[in-house]
């Protein structure tokens, strides 16, 4: 019996291994000068086709002049102002800002929850106090809210039976909002 046929494992495994090898070098070898003829990576200045220098280019800033004519943008079709029109043009004036309050019910039972949500698109952040009208005059309730996303929501319970008067005022700049009434009873 030869050597071969004593141990069949370690022929296979050692048949494997050079099959493999060669398999493996010949990938290696097509990978190689397939990049080289497709250019991809490396370093360009082997085949001599890099001009060796920077491939961004940065204009230098300069300082612009500023237009003297109106800088608005047109829709189609509209028709240019003549600076004589731009000069005599009112300037526009700003919305004042508005506060709208809603009550969820018009009528609840004692100290039933009243719930109080509204707008307020200019007062992002704002703080909100809610006031009650009492003998003739606006008194704080002990309830304030901020406004987030334009809207501001919140609730107040009372015991105080018949028409209850609500509103909300800004608490920097004073702006108030409609009066809600709810029968509490």
């Amino acid at each position: 019996m030869s050597d071969r046929e004593e141990r069949p494992v370690l022929t296979g495994l050692i048949a494997l291994v050079a099959v493999a090898a060669v398999v493996g070098l010949l990938l290696g070898l097509a990978a190689l000068f397939g990049t080289r003829i497709l250019g991809v990576g490396g370093d360009q200045s082997a085949t001599g086709s890099s001009s060796g220098g920077d491939s961004l280019y940065l204009p230098t800033p300069s300082p612009t002049t500023r237009g003297t004519g109106p800088l608005i943008t047109l829709g189609p079709g509209e028709p240019t102002p003549t600076d004589a029109t731009a000069a005599t043009a009112e300037p526009t004036k700003k919305p004042k800002p508005r506060i709208t309050l809603v009550a969820g019910k018009t009528s609840v039972s004692s100290f039933e929850r009243i719930d109080l949500t509204g707008s307020y698109l200019q007062g992002e952040g704002a703080i909100l106090q809610v006031q009650r009208r009492e003998g003739g005059s606006w008194q704080d309730f002990p309830v304030t809210m901020t406004v987030g996303g334009g809207t501001f929501s919140t609730y107040v319970q009372t015991s105080r039976p018949g028409i209850n008067e609500f509103r909300v005022i800004d608490t920097d700049t004073g702006t108030k909002s409609r009066s809600v009434k709810v029968r509490v009873g």
